[in-house]
């Protein structure tokens, strides 16, 4: 019995590693804290069971941080979205400039001419006027390997929804200056 729940604790702790390591927004990595906790469940089963009080007591302690992991990400971070994307909507029917949640220059897919050409990760802002200088785009590779990382300006570029739009064409997004991992221009 022992040996059954210990395998599925080890493929709920593998594949809840995945989701949270992955960092595909809230949603997932609070799905992956679930998943955790039924792993943490399984260990501490595993540790009474087979008399391994540091194995039960390790769980023990882990499942209280994977419940606030579940409350994190699924609970007080959706809210804070959901804050966003209602002030975000409701900016679009006050008169003024809309209003985009920053947030999303971390995650936004970004599209030149309709097709997708990658997704921003971060983005630098003046410290005194917070005016955005440039994007900072992730394009091809998986979970981060093999990515390349390109500069592109703010001002050739919109939100438009939770998408980035540029303003030219997909030839001149492929020419942007690729980035090195650990040196971004300060200018």
């Amino acid at each position: 019995m022992a040996t059954t729940i210990s395998w599925v604790a080890t493929i709920a702790t593998i594949i809840a590693a995945f989701m949270t390591a992955s960092n595909l927004g809230s949603r997932v990595t609070g799905y992956g804290f679930a998943i955790f906790t039924v792993g943490a469940l399984c260990w501490i089963a595993v540790g009474a069971l087979s008399g391994q009080p540091a194995l039960t007591w390790t769980n023990v302690v882990l499942t209280a941080l994977d419940v606030f992991g579940v409350w994190r990400w699924l609970g007080r971070q959706e809210r804070i979205e959901e804050g966003a994307r209602s002030a975000s909507e409701a900016s679009e029917r006050t008169p003024g400039e809309a209003l985009f949640p920053v947030s999303l220059l971390t995650r936004a897919p970004v599209t030149c001419e309709g097709t997708e050409v990658g997704h921003c990760i971060d983005a630098m802002a003046g410290c005194r006027s917070g005016k955005l200088d440039y994007l900072v785009i992730s394009e091809g590779g998986l979970a981060g390997v093999g990515e390349k990382l390109r500069r592109l300006p703010w001002n050739d570029a919109h939100v438009e929804g939770e998408t980035v739009i540029t303003h030219f064409a997909a030839a001149r997004f492929e020419r942007l200056k690729e980035l090195q991992r650990n040196e971004w221009p300060g200018r």
